[in-house]
């Protein structure tokens, strides 16, 4: 019982569109996170956050407003000890769930009892790729191994031409995406994981992103948004079917998990809702780049020594339409267990905190239901995934 890491609590911001006019696009990246650990906190006003080791945040866009490790002045904005360190992580999409593996890993070992686990991402403030500034992020000895370099939407329609999805299914995706997310918004269970976020125009407590009444009739004149005749001339299998609406959305977001030692826990009188089952990251094709979710969960499974059919809730990140679907035809499970309170399609995909926001829908979606294990893993640049699976508690 001594180092078994727990999760005491997830939370996560409301999520806004991450353009200028967003709900969340007027707050400063630093405070979007700062509200989200204090709301957090408060939840728990037994905790000390003195007694916390550590706080680890996945962001991607290290650049700009987030150029100093966000974690660190976030925690100093909330008005927390000084004396607790951050740490900032950068393992693409999956970072903030990178965060979370790097937390439980270093409680399992008694290294740490108490950590924040989860990342931040202003896409408003500091636009995807700020970090890159147009430069050669590769060098001569990547390209000399990979001398075609495509885009993650390129990838996306890689892996639909692959697995022979179509259009029409990607769409039908993304309309249950907003269908789920607007029903569990209407429900209210949302309510429970989101963290109001004050703005320079009020209070911000519901997610921006989700639109109720789409259908595959209207995305179906969408224009395609990767065509390229160069790229054409080399895949000639590319149908170009991925466009905005079966992609998820750029979004300004926030999300905080708190992790303990279990022992930790009993000893403060804090209830653990879930615990950690089992871990994994992997690679896989760079060109493909999408396509890790497969061996990463087929992995994750083995270690934790379960089948797919022992498994209640599946979050599987929706970076585009295809990354889901791809991942369905090859685990087979019950399409119902995917994806059940809506994607990053419906609720957006703030890259940095992506990682947290899924085991927030993942956690809560399995107390709604009775569940109890839940998998989570999603695709990263470079062809990398991360998978977890939890245990209801």
């Amino acid at each position: 019982m001594q180092n078994n890491p727990v999760i005491v609590d997830v939370v996560r911001s409301p999520m806004g569109r991450g353009k200028a006019g967003g709900s969340l696009s007027q707050v400063h990246p630093v405070d979007l996170l700062a509200q989200t650990i204090a709301g957090l906190l408060a939840r728990h006003p037994s905790l000390d956050p003195g007694l916390v080791d550590d706080v680890i945040v996945g962001c991607v866009s290290q650049a700009g407003e987030q150029g100093f490790p966000p974690g660190r002045s976030a925690w100093l904005a909330a008005g927390l000890p000084a004396h607790v360190p951050s740490t900032t992580v950068d393992r693409r999409c999956g970072s903030s769930q990178q965060a979370l593996h790097f937390a439980v890993q270093a409680i399992a070992s008694g290294d740490y009892q108490i950590a924040l686990a989860g990342g931040i991402e202003s896409m408003s403030r500091v636009p995807m790729g700020s970090a890159r500034l147009g430069q050669d992020v590769f060098g001569k000895g990547y390209r000399a191994r990979y001398p075609v370099d495509v885009g993650q939407g390129v990838a996306a329609e890689l892996v639909a031409a692959k697995w022979q999805i179509s259009r029409e299914e990607m769409d039908a995706c993304a309309v249950r995406s907003h269908n789920l997310a607007d029903a569990r918004r209407r429900d209210g269970s949302l309510a429970r994981e989101i963290v109001p976020i004050l703005t320079p125009e009020g209070t911000v407590g519901e997610d921006e992103t989700i639109r109720p009444g789409t259908t595959v009739e209207a995305l179906g004149q969408l224009r395609t948004a990767f065509n390229d005749d160069a790229i054409a001339a080399q895949f000639p299998q590319i149908n170009w079917s991925v466009t905005a609406g079966n992609s998820s959305q750029i979004t300004d977001g926030a999300a905080m998990a708190l992790v303990m030692s279990e022992a930790a826990a009993s000893r403060m009188g804090l209830t653990p809702r879930a615990r950690i089952v089992a871990l994994d990251v992997i690679a896989d094709d760079p060109l493909m780049m999408l396509t890790a979710p497969i061996p990463a969960t087929q992995r994750v499974l083995g270690k934790a020594g379960l089948t797919a059919d022992a498994i209640d809730h599946f979050e599987v990140n929706e970076a585009f339409a295809s990354v889901p679907l791809a991942w369905q035809r090859e685990m087979r499970v019950d399409p119902a267990r995917l994806n059940p309170r809506g994607g990053a399609i419906a609720l957006g995909h703030p890259l940095g905190a992506s990682g947290t926001r899924l085991l927030a829908s993942l956690l809560n979606g399995l107390e709604e239901t009775g569940g109890r294990f839940g998998l989570q893993t999603m695709c990263e640049a470079g062809g990398q995934a991360n998978a977890t699976i939890i245990e209801r508690l």
